[in-house]
């Protein structure tokens, strides 16, 4: 099937990057099996879908893997370039010396020579592997921002990655980068939907030439760490309404307001007719009147550090 997705540039990678603004998400909890994950992504190919994200923490890299050479045994692609494939670094690989075995590894897993994106997970390192969470406050630190991004830089110079980038990253810790980057991250992913619209983040990235991409656009509903307020917000049923959508299909107004904010967005379903209706988002508008509606929504994070380790203000205060 011929690819409806748009494709976005993103002018600060140095290898020119561009990526499709709609990204299949794999992060599931509890998690699904890897035979029902491949067949999904493989029913996402043939929707359309190009732009896979996936991290080495989600588990979902084999099955991706997998996917894509049945993809291109079948027939649905050509050629493993008309995919952009995203994963990321993990906290427990988040030294210097780790970084090159982490891609190698994901690239492994991924049945792949190289991925399009490697993002650093978080800006955070744990000292061993996570055995649970949250994850003791004592085992995590900050990341040697310098050393770690030296190390991302060498991945897309040995041709590893196309570009590098980040996730989870406030402005103060992508002016650290700035400050030393040979090679600036070309995408900063972060929790982004009406309810957490990252205003300030989203201005900050533009001015300095870096993508947004947006995870959680849903509230990552029916997971550990998301909860229900986006479906059951008022003023997006009403938008949805005047739309001719349906009360189920008022995510389509969340995927809209995020590609009209000019970012990218990841949006998880392993539903074949829902992973179809996310890609129908192209060939309607928010109005001027909805996108005020919007604007004004009382904010509130779903996601953040608290999420995965234990409270620490001294760690809160250092990001």
């Amino acid at each position: 099937m011929e690819n409806k997705v748009p494709i976005v540039s993103v002018v600060s990678s140095f290898s020119g990057l561009t990526m499709p603004v709609i990204g299949m998400g794999t992060a599931s909890y509890p998690p699904v099996d890897a035979g029902t994950l491949k067949s999904a992504i493989v029913e996402a190919i043939s929707a359309g879908y190009r732009h896979f994200d996936t991290a080495f923490i989600y588990g979902s890299e084999q099955p991706i893997g997998a996917a894509i050479a049945e993809a291109l045994n079948i027939g649905l692609i050509k050629s493993r370039n008309e995919l952009f494939i995203t994963s990321k670094l993990w906290c427990t690989y988040a030294e210097p010396d780790l970084v090159i075995p982490a891609i190698k590894m994901s690239l492994e897993n991924l049945q792949l020579e190289y991925l399009d994106l490697y993002l650093i997970h978080w800006p955070l390192k744990f000292s061993k592997e996570v055995s649970r969470f949250p994850v003791p406050k004592e085992e995590v630190s900050v990341i040697d921002i310098k050393t770690v991004w030296s190390a991302m830089e060498e991945c897309q110079l040995l041709g590893l990655t196309k570009a590098i980038g980040v996730s989870n990253f406030s402005s103060r810790k992508l002016e650290e980068i700035l400050s030393l980057a040979k090679i600036p991250p070309a995408v900063n992913q972060v929790e982004m939907n009406p309810l957490w619209q990252q205003k300030e983040l989203n201005e900050y990235c533009k001015a300095k030439g870096i993508h947004v991409s947006a995870h959680s656009p849903l509230g990552s509903k029916g997971t550990l760490w998301g909860d229900n307020r986006i479906f059951d917000c008022h003023a997006l049923k009403e938008i949805a309404e005047a739309k001719g959508k349906t009360i189920a299909q008022r995510w389509q107004i969340c995927l809209r307001w995020v590609y009209e904010q000019g970012a990218s967005v990841i949006a998880k379903s392993f539903n074949k007719k829902r992973m179809e209706e996310n890609l129908e988002i192209f060939d309607w508008s928010l109005s001027v009147e909805e996108l005020e509606e919007i604007r004004v929504l009382p904010q509130c994070k779903i996601i953040s550090i608290g999420t995965f380790i234990e409270p620490s203000a001294e760690l809160e205060a250092q990001l």
